[in-house]
């Protein structure tokens, strides 16, 4: 071929092979990189009451169904009695007052064999609503799913296309005396919804607590209807012809819906509309879990549970459309690749998406599967108006179901149109002050937690799990971390919080760590301050026998730990917490046939690089030899595989480090400036820096310099090599409160913490 063909030809083909590839065709990898905040403060739990033990029937083998009890809201019966009404999803609707419960009404033996509780999380008794004027007409209404003889014989007003496998029913019941403790009178059915799938049906129902008797809202009953399931494949929840993906509003007092049992209130946003249901108020919802309303603004809050990764707290209003399945929070979902979230495209607005205030994705563990459940799940909560905590006021508190954290943001931050509202975690304590976990609470991983109120405003948080109710009854600054490196702190080993052969993180990222080899045998009590009962003990076990015996602890993934990516180009860190010498220090090296050989270093803490192989590390204190002398150092690699910065103390190691003493130390870096610094008990150590020139090259060219744009492979604690491959620099060491920071800390905030510790 000539020469000029040849060179005619190669735009051509290059056009045809590869063309460019739009913005919005390009997967998210991390759609809101910004993690909650750590907030510094910590809600008070006492503990009301423990429901009695329920079961499914028939048993199942779903351990997510098998509950203590499926307990899933707690609120207050609006007759100035005081009590507090509880829906148990087994059945039974129960009253609590003066610390006792007592049982009002068995919906599944009134309802008859065709009640259904054992197959999908909220199958069962739904949800019960009363009505604000219940003391005088005894009112309330209840949600429940049917099926068996159901699906063919009780037909249902409003079904998804395909084979119906459950049905949503909602019930008016009249109580005969309205202060009675067990329920007398009719019941009546007023709306039956069926379903293809068995979630994402009838969740919350309720009432609107702000709206006045003479105001056009009182009255009327909010539905919070799923999609069935079949968003991820049907454009159900747009579809306004039919209640499934739907918040719904009706009138219980009304009969001119189209089965006669209830009214369409006349302000709902589409009466009239063709091709729409009168009773559809929002649209573009796939789970729409829990809502609730501000009590000062009356704007509604909805929490949303997502499909691949978005959790999300909305604000309603009448008309608005969510999205899905379109949409999964401020991103694009496509049906074709259910894997991935995609970017808003430029002529987004046209569309008329109403998006989040505030939202957290669930960043998976690597290799997980995109389409199996990665165990998050928000619960909506309610914005704090009550008077006893004036440290909540105006928070919008609100939580994760599975693992049981619990957050807030500020209500006057959630705007609509705006930036995602900041994300602040909240930690818990006992009524002793205790630090705890809501899985403490709850005594299991997952925690099933749902919240609740009352009239005062008083904020519940209650537990399937365990069946256990409690009120939020203060708060108190977390008592071990001072407030200001609160938002900072990505990781926080305490070793009061074990999970097996586990310790879990009370940082924001939620990165456990293993106790290699140890396993809980080395959570030994023995804390380094007033407060603290436990702490790590890491040491070598037979230096005689090659191996990896050590006793360490860490996490390790070859393809970057996602919940550490605070540290993925970060432009500082600091690494520091409690340590004690308490044997043979360094030790020696069980790698080497030389009894006289020891090893050339003593492992602290630190956080490894992004190409590491359990030893390379980003950010470390450590103790290394130095021109033939053991240091402690700051180690510091800005680059992954590139050169490393050591900036060692001057004192002798054993001078800063005595055998047998607690001792707090601090490594700061700000890879941006090239900067180290070394602290014991809040005061700086005097020390040089031991590689000459640049190696973090941050004296050519324009900042910000930062580290390599990876996640870490992990984090090292008393050793290298926390995969447990190879024994390395072992510590025969003690650790305590261990914290692992983006920031470098300033010099009064380290000696901060170390006064509220020591």
């Amino acid at each position: 071929m000539p020469l000029r063909c040849l060179i005619a030809a190669v735009p051509l083909i290059a056009l045809i092979v590869a063309p460019p590839a739009l913005a919005e065709d390009v997967p998210i990898t991390d759609p809101i990189p910004e993690k909650p905040i750590t907030s510094g403060i910590a809600l008070t739990l006492d503990e009301v009451i423990t429901l009695p033990r329920s079961e499914p029937t028939p048993p199942v083998t779903d351990a997510r169904l098998r509950r203590h009890a499926r307990i899933n809201y707690v609120g207050e019966v609006p007759d100035g009695s005081g009590r507090l009404y509880v829906p148990d999803l087994n059945s039974k609707l129960y009253l609590v007052q003066g610390g006792r419960s007592a049982e009002y009404l068995d919906v599944g033996a009134t309802v008859g064999p065709d009640f259904f509780n054992n197959r999908g999380l909220g199958s069962g008794f739904g949800f019960v609503a009363f009505h604000p004027d219940f003391a005088r007409n005894g009112r309330f209404y209840t949600t429940h799913t049917e099926a068996r003889d159901a699906l063919t014989t009780k037909p249902a007003d409003y079904n998804q296309a395909g084979t119906i496998v459950i049905q949503s029913v909602v019930t008016e019941w009249t109580a005969s005396d309205p202060s009675a403790g067990t329920f007398s009178g009719t019941r009546r059915e007023i709306l039956r919804i069926g379903f293809t799938g068995f979630t994402h049906a009838i969740q919350q129902i309720d009432f609107n607590p702000t709206a006045l008797p003479h105001q056009d809202d009182y009255g009327k009953l909010y539905l919070a209807v799923g999609d069935g399931g079949r968003g991820v494949s049907s454009d159900d929840p747009q579809n306004l012809a039919i209640p499934h993906g739907k918040l719904i509003r009706i009138d219980p007092d009304g009969r001119d819906s189209p089965n006669g049992e209830y009214g369409i209130p006349v302000r709902n946003p589409f009466v009239g509309r063709p091709g729409a249901i009168g009773e559809v108020y929002a649209y573009g919802f796939r789970d729409p879990h829990r809502f609730s309303w501000d009590t000062v603004t009356r704007r509604m809050y909805l929490g949303s549970i997502g499909e691949h990764d978005i959790e999300a707290v909305y604000e309603v209003r009448a008309g608005d459309n969510f999205g899905w399945s379109d949409r999964e929070g401020p991103f694009v979902f496509k049906r074709s690749d259910r894997c991935n979230l995609y970017p808003l495209p430029d002529n987004d607005a046209q569309f008329g998406y109403t998006y989040p205030v505030a939202a957290y994705d669930h960043d998976p563990p690597p290799g997980f599967p995109c389409t199996s459940d990665s165990g998050h799940a928000i619960v909506g909560g309610f914005v704090y108006r009550g008077k006893d905590i004036p440290e909540l006021w105006g928070k919008y508190v609100f939580g994760d179901l599975v693992n049981g954290k619990l957050f807030y943001t500020n209500a006057h931050e959630m705007r609509r149109g705006q930036k995602l509202a900041p994300l602040y975690q909240l930690s818990v304590t006992d009524s002793s002050g205790r630090p705890m976990t809501m899985q403490d609470f709850a005594g299991d991983r997952r925690t099933d937690i749902r919240f609740g109120t009352n009239k005062a405003g008083d904020l519940f948080v209650l537990a399937k799990a365990n069946g256990k109710i409690w009120k939020v009854t203060g708060t108190k600054p977390l008592p071990d971390v001072y407030p200001s490196l609160a938002g900072n702190l990505v990781a926080h080993y305490d070793f009061e919080h074990p999970s097996g052969n586990q310790e879990a993180d009370r940082g924001r990222s939620g990165t456990p760590i293993d106790l290699v080899n140890g396993g809980p045998a080395a959570r030994v009590a023995d804390g380094a301050y007033k407060g603290s009962r436990y702490s790590l003990q890491t040491k070598q076990v037979d230096p005689a026998t090659p191996g990896n015996d050590d006793w360490k602890a860490g996490t390790y993934s070859q393809t970057g730990v996602p919940t550490l990516r605070a540290f993925n180009g970060v432009q500082q860190a600091t690494v520091m917490g409690w340590v004690k010498m308490t044997g043979r220090n360094p030790s020696p090296n069980s790698n080497s046939a030389n009894p006289d050989d020891f090893y050339n270093a003593i492992g602290i803490a630190g956080v490894l690089s992004g190409n590491s192989d359990g030893h390379a590390v980003r950010a470390l204190l450590e103790l290394i030899q130095v021109d033939g002398v053991l240091k402690v150092v700051a180690l510091g690699r800005r680059i992954d595989g590139g050169a490393s910065q050591t900036f060692a103390a001057t004192d002798d190691w054993q001078k800063i480090l005595p055998p047998g003493e607690w001792v707090f130390l601090t490594a700061t870096f700000d890879f941006n400036t090239g900067k180290m610094a070394l602290y014991k008990n809040g005061e700086a150590l005097p020390g040089s820096y031991v590689v000459t020139g640049d190696p973090w090259g941050v004296g050519t060219g324009q900042g910000p310099y930062r580290t390599s744009p990876t996640d870490p492979r992990g984090i090292k604690i008393g050793g290298s090599f926390p995969q447990n491959t190879r024994e390395g620099n072992p510590c025969d060491c003690r650790f305590d409160n261990l914290m692992f920071l983006d920031r470098a800390l300033e010099p009064w905030e380290i000696q901060k913490q170390y006064a509220l510790t020591s």
